[in-house]
């Protein structure tokens, strides 16, 4: 002890011992949020608020499922043909556009006519037809081309949005796979030829491409571009067909005629690639 206070060290204490805190008791039991209260009204008990139950977000799930939408679709599409079995439209041919409506207002109206009736199944010679007669070649082709494009779109946005999710999962068959793949691919060109040669349904080429991954701009481009050979001829055989013998009204037959056989012949050339996919 008096060597260590000589060399000016301190002895060395043991370290007082830290207090450690007492060990937390774990809770076996946890305890259930009690339900909010809310008053009925003054100096009325407080009610409980149970939670909402998930009925109506099981509900909103059904109606936007993929088969619902289908099905939506389905009954629009039946509805309007069911509306124009009652209307009629194939009357324009015989007996002309109501008087009431002349000028451009008319072409508007018949334009947007010819749309709907594209959607749900109308065939567009018959409306083609219907336009030049009533508005002659050219008039007639301009309304003919706006209600197409106008038609297409419609179609497009329905499938596209209502039948998609319902109807790709059943693109099974070799063929639908084929011709999905050419239409998700080559978009455009596929359109075009499809457009080009009056050979399948104005309706069906609609829906497929809306099935289809192929992209709305490159659709709508596509059938405007692609229409207007048949359009015309069809228009101009409507203007002439008080003459059937006239060579105006011969030449536009044969521009429907021709197109229709080369497109023939070219799907039948082509289906073997068609095949493989």
């Amino acid at each position: 002890m008096l060597d260590a206070n000589r060399s000016g060290t301190a002895p060395l204490s043991p370290p007082a011992a830290t207090p450690t805190p007492p060990a937390a008791t774990p809770s076996l039991l946890v305890a259930a949020p009690e339900p909010a209260l809310t008053p009925a009204g003054p100096g009325a008990a407080a009610v409980p608020v149970l939670p909402r139950a998930g009925w109506a977000g099981r509900c909103t799930r059904l109606l936007l499922s993929p088969y619902a939408r289908l099905s939506l679709l389905l009954a629009l599409l039946a509805g309007g043909a069911a509306g124009v079995l009652v209307c009629e439209p194939q009357r324009l041919l015989t007996h002309g556009w109501p008087p009431q409506l002349g000028g451009a207002a008319a072409a508007l109206v018949f334009a947007a006519a010819y749309g709907l009736c594209t959607v749900v199944f109308v065939p567009r010679p018959l409306l083609n037809l219907a336009a030049g007669a009533m508005f002659g070649s050219q008039v007639g082709l301009a309304t003919a081309l706006a209600g197409t494009v106008l038609g297409a779109g419609v179609a497009f946005g329905l499938g596209r949005a209502l039948g998609q999710d319902a109807l790709r999962p059943l693109l099974r068959g070799r063929w639908l796979k084929a011709a999905d793949g050419q239409l998700s691919r080559h978009g455009f060109r596929s359109m075009l030829a499809l457009r080009l040669f009056p050979g399948v349904p104005f309706w069906a080429a609609n829906y497929c491409a809306a099935v289809s991954r192929m992209g709305p701009l490159s659709f709508l481009l596509a059938t405007a571009l692609g229409s207007i050979p048949n359009t015309a001829a069809y228009a101009v055989a409507g203007a002439r067909a008080s003459a059937p013998t006239s060579p105006a009204f011969l030449i536009a037959m044969a521009c429907v005629a021709v197109p229709a056989l080369a497109g023939t012949v070219v799907a039948w050339r082509k289906r073997h690639r068609l095949r493989a996919g």
